[in-house]
């Protein structure tokens, strides 16, 4: 493997590093962080941390699904996440009748078990290709540059691809484009599940508590990855075995106090901490504020209609969560961004760049290009908020626009008839996902609600020709029961919802029937018009962003050398690590937050037959007995149910490990504080804490509450 040399750099004026920021690579991590971390208590050596040719922590953590990270715990497979991340597993092998989101499910035997679509990637190893990446784009504009770095990324990664051993390679961008990394992942396709605790449990708190503290959500799910006989990653088979694994995190149940030691291992999936103040402008004026209005219909629709039975809730309580979860961030992100000047302090950093680049060909006009850049695309960022979250916010009408892709084939002179055939197949076998998980009612009130806000808050010069005159002639445009009653003549009279309609349409597809289609001509109509006028000017500006942005991170490099100590690239949803404490804040005047909650704080909150707060009576019972086993803290004579660090972690991050200074487990982080939500493009060292789920929490979940002491045998519990 290639020796690897990183130069980290700290600029103050840019990137105010504190003790506990940074989501270090554990690969490259520099001597000085090392020797911080050590300072703040760690026990471990850097072999033990990450490891090429010994076996170290980084083998047992996991990218889980497309989108979490999880960690391997028994020398079995085990895996442990968060329950949001398992939720769509645990959501798909429910029933009304056995319905395991609602009331949990564990698995007394491996043969009990259940088997899943989710995968699991561990990292093999990482290579610095940056040489190989720069060479093969060498001499080119940026536009070409843009266009050629798919194909170069894929002839470093064809070198490492080997399917039958379920390797691949994935080139990352570090330091905007001035580094590049490739890290080679093995992926197992046999993931089954073994137990979850009842929803009440996994998420005690809902949307009420999402991003708050305290919190007392018992937020996990357990899983199992299957090898062949031989170890190699196979499809699921009763033939295959559980996965001897490299590593796996003994367990503690010891506990912690306030100031201990705490390290995050996971997969961050995206900060950017170096963003301009024109992207923080664009970001609190125009696209959180679109996106949380848009979202906050969709969310008030389904809940009003999850609420009222259980079968609509399992239907949408995946899309529904996904759709919630980020609705509180942004509205939270934007506030705090105020709240604490952020645009501010970037345009003092940006002055202070542009005096230091005067004279300097390659710097000195980075920020006059961006301030033209987005002064081309401000005016239509709003109208492409509104067409991803409003318009396509619908399932129906985002299901009805991937049928371009049909007509596409249609009108292709030249299409094939076995191409043909595959894209109808495609379009079918989608229409069946899609209908599974419709909810009609709630989706016609979306679709009535976001089209109607189009008309309001979108300038018309950019609609698409003709289609509110349509509307108009339903009646009034500023009269929600106009839109209304168009919606549901569109339900009405769309062949989606209608299977005979459908099947007449699959047995004889053509165009002008797809054209006609009211939720299809609706869905096109509005895609085709920012597809024909406004997609280029988005890749222009994305483009443009993204070669400004590297510029501005070269020159950062340059400005201050002489400081350079250290510098971790932004998150991009590649394995990193970060430390911190267990610690608690003072979020306001007269307002202390201690760094544990216990079950004392689950009773209090606890309110029968509430969405949100309910609990099922056998666990209140055995919390107000205080029936808390080997699992009680001595030092709060209670359950603990959640802490808080001050590690520095972003989406992704969800289920990663909260290990202490001897890498046992501690906790599993499931979320950040309210008081942080700006930490996508600023790290706050006061107040930013990462909220974990006590793993003593989990283990009496398992254990006392769900009876799986088989699932605790197969730990390595450390007392």
């Amino acid at each position: 493997m290639k020796k690897i040399i990183v130069v980290f750099i700290l600029i103050t004026t840019v990137l105010k590093a504190s003790a506990d920021e940074g989501m270090w690579l554990p690969m490259l991590l520099g001597q000085q962080v090392y020797d911080d971390m050590v300072k703040r208590g760690l026990k471990l050596t850097k072999e033990q941390l990450y490891s090429i040719n010994k076996p170290s922590i980084k083998d047992a953590i996991i990218i889980f699904g497309g989108g979490c990270t999880g960690e391997i715990v028994s020398n079995s497979g085990l895996i442990f996440t968060n329950h949001h991340c398992g939720y769509a597993a645990i959501a798909g092998a429910s029933t009304v009748d056995h319905n395991y989101l609602r009331d949990g499910f564990y698995a007394y035997t491996k043969d009990q078990e259940i088997k899943s679509t989710i995968t699991v990637q561990f990292l093999e190893r990482i290579v610095d290709v940056t040489s190989d990446v720069e060479a093969g784009l060498k001499g080119l504009n940026w536009t070409d540059r843009t266009k050629k770095t798919a194909e170069v990324y894929k002839s470093i990664t064809d070198k490492v691809t080997d399917a039958a051993n379920g390797l691949r390679g994935q080139v990352y961008s570090m330091f905007k484009g001035n580094q590049f990394i490739m890290y080679v992942y093995k992926t197992y396709r046999d993931v089954r599940l073994v137990g979850a605790p009842p929803e009440d449990f996994g998420k005690f708190g809902g949307d009420t508590d999402n991003w708050e503290w305290p919190r007392h959500t018992c937020d996990f799910s357990v899983f199992r990855v299957y090898s062949d006989k031989d170890g190699k990653p196979a499809d699921y088979s009763a033939a295959n075995i559980p996965l001897k694994p490299k590593w796996s995190l003994p367990v503690s149940i010891k506990g912690f106090k306030d100031g201990d030691f705490a390290m995050i291992y996971g997969y961050p999936g995206g900060t950017n901490r170096y963003e301009t103040s024109y992207g923080i402008k664009l970001k609190n004026d125009i696209e959180n504020p679109s996106l949380v209005d848009l979202r906050d219909v969709r969310l008030k629709y389904m809940h009003e209609r999850m609420i009222k039975d259980p079968a609509i809730k399992l239907k949408l309580a995946s899309y529904y969560a996904g759709v919630a979860n980020y609705w509180k961030f942004y509205d939270g992100e934007t506030k705090q961004l105020e709240k604490y000047h952020t645009y501010e302090s970037k345009q003092k950093a940006e002055r202070d760049f542009m005096t230091w680049a005067k004279g300097k060909p390659d710097y000195e006009n980075i920020f006059r290009d961006y301030e033209a850049n987005y002064a081309a695309w401000t005016p239509y960022a709003k109208q492409r908020q509104y067409l991803i979250e409003g318009i396509l916010g619908s399932p129906l009408i985002a299901y009805a626009s991937s049928l371009q892709q049909l007509e596409n084939a249609m009108a292709k002179s030249g299409t094939s008839d076995a191409d043909f055939k595959k894209a109808l197949a495609a379009a079918d076998i989608a229409r069946k996902n899609f209908i599974d998980g419709e909810d009609i009612p709630s989706d016609e009130k979306i679709i009535a609600s976001t089209a109607m806000m189009y008309n309001h808050d979108i300038d018309k010069n950019q609609y698409p020709i003709g289609f509110y005159d349509q509307i108009k002639n339903v009646g009034n445009l500023n009269d929600e029961a106009t839109y209304r009653t168009w919606a549901s003549s569109l339900i009405s009279n769309t062949m989606i919802l209608d299977d005979a309609k459908w099947k007449a349409f699959i047995d004889k597809p053509d165009a002008v029937t797809l054209q006609n289609d009211p939720a299809y001509a609706y869905a096109s109509a509005f895609v085709k018009n920012y597809n024909l006028k406004y997609a280029k000017n988005y890749a222009d500006f994305v483009s443009k962003n993204n070669e400004l942005g590297r510029m501005y991170m070269k020159g950062i490099m340059e400005q201050n050398p002489a400081a350079v100590k250290k510098m971790y690239p932004d998150a991009n949803f590649s394995m990193r690590v970060s430390f911190g404490n267990v610690k608690s804040y003072n979020p306001r005047d007269a307002v202390h937050y201690d760094y544990a909650t216990t079950s004392k704080g689950v009773i209090e909150k606890y309110v029968p037959g509430d969405y949100e707060f309910d609990l099922p009576q056998k666990a209140v019972d055995m919390l107000k007995n205080r029936d808390f086993g080997q699992y009680m803290d001595k030092t709060k004579n209670d359950l603990v149910t959640c802490f808080i660090t001050t590690n520095d972690i972003t989406g992704g991050n969800s289920g990663s490990p909260v290990m202490d200074a001897n890498g046992n487990l501690i906790g599993l982080a499931f979320d950040g504080n309210y008081e942080a939500l700006s930490h996508k493009i600023a790290f706050d060292k006061d107040l930013n804490r990462t909220i974990n789920v006590d793993v003593r929490y989990v283990l009496w979940c398992i254990d006392k509450l769900g009876g799986a002491k088989n699932i605790i045998n197969e730990l390595k519990l450390v007392r």
